[in-house]
């Protein structure tokens, strides 16, 4: 059926602000990673139990994607965007007193709960100001700015946290969300103008199950969530990487970190003008072969005794591109299969993405962190899922 739904005009919908709505989903993810080390020593943990906060927020993201979606189809996402920007705050004053690891998990997990509504319902406030055709175009432009969060926000940190300690890290990005929080409150009108009736829970699992049977759905689910947060395996290890084997500084991290990243706007800058030239699943195939040949030059670097700063941030950089390829045709794709349940595809799709972020990352983790060999195998193991996944597309 064709979507004759009319793009809802920009001036009444910026699609600046939907931008940084969406952005501010994982911002405090990546801005906390340089100061990892030193919160560790502050409160009396180790690495792993550092992070342990990298992971709990993924989780988070994860589970509290699946309520935004039906929830902002029902009431609207202008009233749900705002109660979880509340709840993102509330966790973020309660890290900054943080006396012990127990408390910051809590405060993370607060804070991942509030945060992924910004995630969820940015995109589809996305899709619901665009026309089908319109939507690949401008959920490229989305991802390209949503990777300037894990872009700066790291050397932003890393800069904040050798001022001024880690607890600042979260003072500056508090003061963030109070500002974003404002300019949605005063400026942001509803987009949703096909509110449909709550359902139960056993009728939500049915809709979710529903987009899951179609074939093309779930290959770009697989593909999107392998590509989009499979680099937080190398997030989670770089600070105590980089420091420890490499002798990197906490702000050297968050720059180099910045490097990394950048691919991935670079990958998004080429999707986007590819999008009307290039096929979805050719686009999305392309990206992800380089991701595949990008972690294999990295497990062969660490496993030939070649590791140095170079050559880490080489291998990673090009696997950012592929990621920064693949992921907004995966997400362009699978919004396409029932725009009205827009809300929903993208809660189900932020779930299965920060779930695999997650596994990849609690995987990385498990090993020391002296060695590049666990984060090139997660990269490799979710470029090779993708693959798979891809051939059903």
């Amino acid at each position: 059926m064709t979507d004759r739904r009319p793009a809802v005009p920009e001036r009444r919908a910026p699609l600046p602000l939907l931008v940084a709505v969406t952005m501010t989903g994982t911002v405090a993810l990546h801005i906390f990673v340089p100061a990892l080390a030193a919160a560790a020593v502050d409160l009396g943990t180790n690495a792993a139990g550092a992070q342990l906060t990298i992971t709990v927020y993924l989780i988070g993201l994860a589970g509290g994607q699946l309520l935004y979606g039906p929830l902002s189809d029902r009431y609207g996402r202008r009233p749900i965007l705002i109660g979880g920007l509340v709840l993102y705050l509330a966790g973020l004053l309660l890290a900054i007193p943080a006396p012990n690891i127990g408390v910051l998990l809590v405060a993370r997990v607060l804070q991942s709960l509030g945060a992924c509504g910004s995630l969820v319902i940015g995109r589809a406030m996305v899709r619901d100001v665009s026309t089908r055709e319109d939507a690949a175009r401008k959920l490229a432009i989305l991802t390209t700015a949503m990777t300037l969060t894990p872009a700066l926000a790291p050397a932003i940190g890393g800069v904040v946290n050798e001022a001024f300690g880690w607890r600042a890290v979260f003072v500056v990005l508090a003061g963030l969300v109070a500002v974003l929080g404002a300019l949605v409150v005063f400026t942001l009108p509803e987009t949703n103008r096909h509110k449909v009736a709550l359902p139960g829970f056993v009728a939500v699992l049915s809709g979710y199950l529903r987009l899951v049977r179609v074939p093309v759905f779930r290959a770009y689910l697989v593909a999107g969530a392998c590509g989009g947060t499979s680099l937080y395996a190398f997030l989670a290890v770089a600070p105590f990487l980089l420091v420890d084997r490499l002798g990197r500084s906490s702000q050297e991290v968050g720059f180099d970190c910045l490097i990394v990243v950048f691919g991935m706007v670079g990958g998004a800058v080429l999707a986007s003008r590819l999008a009307v030239r290039v096929p979805i699943r050719k686009a999305a195939r392309s990206g992800n072969l380089l991701c595949i040949g990008a972690a294999l030059s990295l497990l062969v670097v660490d496993r030939t005794g070649m590791l140095g700063v170079v050559s880490l941030i080489v291998p990673l950089f090009a696997y950012a591109v592929g990621v920064g390829l693949l992921s907004p045709n995966a997400v362009a794709g699978l919004m396409n299969v029932d725009p009205h349940a827009a809300g929903s595809a993208s809660s189900l799709y932020g779930f299965t993405q920060m779930t695999f972020g997650a596994l990849f990352t609690a995987a990385a983790s498990a090993w020391p962190a002296t060695s590049a060999t666990p984060v090139a195998l997660a990269l490799l193991a979710a470029g090779l899922i993708a693959a798979l996944a891809l051939r059903r597309a």
